[in-house]
Formats: structure tokens, C-alpha cells, sequence
């Protein structure tokens, strides 16, 4: 049973990062057989990912098919970014106001990320910039508030993430997660709010812009 619930973890990680990465287009099906070969594993832990990423809403099942890759609109990632900083924003702060402490930990995640964006392994840094941010958050000790923050994370489209432009803000990101465990430790609540603010936002322009480039292409070939 821990075989198969790892099997479903990594599998729901590297089609997650597919999706948000926008590697996986809107209208993309997914066999659970054919995904299972690729991955070289059985159908259970490929069905049990597909399923939960159904209940996210990032796939929906078709009738003896699959699951097809659901297409994110502009607005809903307007809305994504304004709820991420209002809740990211008032958590940070609230650990500030707190004061962090014991930040070994935090700053071995921070390494991670760092290893990653040099690698050049989106996935990875993806992973490695999701724990970072849930280890943060947590440290709140408010558990609705972290589920609602890695919820949001998670199911957010990451559109462009690949590109020059996307490659340039994991680079800049890393120096900003040594700056939030160092502001929070010293108690610095304006500083990094408006810190998280600009972490956040800064990945709006280009996603969305290639969330327009993406809608533009499917438009052309539905056109043909």
C-alpha cells in the first residue's frame, strides 16, 4: 500500500507540473494505460493521480477515454494571484509578528530551491519551491491557513515558467526566499509583505502573456 500511495505521489507531481507548466495543453487527453507504460508502473497509482487532479479541477474525466486537460482563463488567473497575496501576504506577516525562529531547516529548503533553478530542472523546482513555502507557511501554526495557501499553490497554471522569461524569475526567486526567512526572523512585517507581494506578482505579467499566446495558437489550429 506505501509502494502504490508513492507511485500515485510521483505520478500526481510530474502530470501537475505538466499541466501548470502549460507542457500539457488545454484538450490533452490522458489514458490511464498509456500514462501507466510510460511511467512504467500499473494502472492503479496513474488512476488514483488522474482522479485527484479531476478533484481539483485540472482535469476532467471523459466517458472511456481518460482525462482531458482543462483550459485556464485570464480571469481565473487574475483571481489566483489576488487571493495568493492576500493570503500569503497575511501569513507572512503573522509569522513576522511572531518572530521565526530556528531557521536551519528553512534555509536547507531555500538550498533546494537554489539547486534546482541551477540544474535547470523545472519540475524540480517546482517541487523544491512548494516545500519551501509550505514549511514557511506553517510555521504560523494556523493549519486551515496552509492547506487554503498549498491549495492555491498547486492548482495555480504556471504558464511560461519554461521560458527565458520564466527561467529569469526562478533566478530571481531565490535570493528572495533567503530575504523572507531573514525578515521574518528580525521581525520586518511591512518589509515582507511588500517582499511576498513582488514575489508573487512579478510571475503575473509573463503567465499571462503566455496564457494569451497559448489561447492564440489553439485558436489558429481550431481554425484550420
Amino acid at each position: 500500500m506505501e509502494s502504490v500511495t508513492n507511485l500515485r505521489e510521483m505520478v500526481l507531481a510530474q502530470l501537475r507540473s505538466r499541466i501548470v507548466s502549460g507542457e500539457a495543453a488545454p484538450g490533452t487527453i490522458y489514458s490511464v494505460p498509456a500514462v501507466a507504460a510510460e511511467m512504467g508502473m500499473s494502472t492503479t497509482p496513474v488512476r488514483e493521480a488522474l482522479l485527484e487532479l479531476s478533484r481539483t479541477g485540472l482535469v476532467s474525466p471523459l466517458r472511456n477515454r481518460g482525462f482531458r486537460v482543462e483550459a485556464a482563463t485570464p480571469k481565473d488567473l487574475e483571481n489566483q494571484f489576488d487571493v495568493r497575496i492576500m493570503l500569503e501576504a497575511g501569513a507572512l506577516v503573522a509569522l513576522a509578528r511572531k518572530g521565526l525562529t530556528d531557521t536551519e531547516p528553512l534555509v536547507l529548503l531555500a538550498d533546494d530551491v537554489a539547486a534546482a533553478v541551477k540544474s535547470g530542472n523545472v519540475t524540480d523546482y517546482i517541487e523544491t519551491d512548494r516545500r519551501f513555502h509550505e514549511a514557511l507557511v506553517s510555521r504560523v501554526e494556523n493549519p486551515l491557513l496552509t492547506r487554503m495557501i498549498m491549495g492555491l499553490r498547486a492548482d495555480m497554471r504556471l504558464y511560461g515558467i519554461s521560458s527565458p522569461e520564466g527561467l529569469e524569475r526562478q533566478r530571481a526567486s531565490v535570493s528572495e526566499h533567503y530575504e523572507m526567512i531573514e525578515l521574518a526572523a528580525a521581525r520586518q512585517t511591512d518589509a515582507i509583505a511588500a517582499l511576498i507581494t513582488r514575489h508573487i506578482a512579478s510571475w503575473k505579467p509573463l503567465m499571462t502573456a503566455a496564457l494569451q499566446e497559448l489561447s492564440v495558437g489553439q485558436t489558429k489550429v481550431a481554425l484550420r
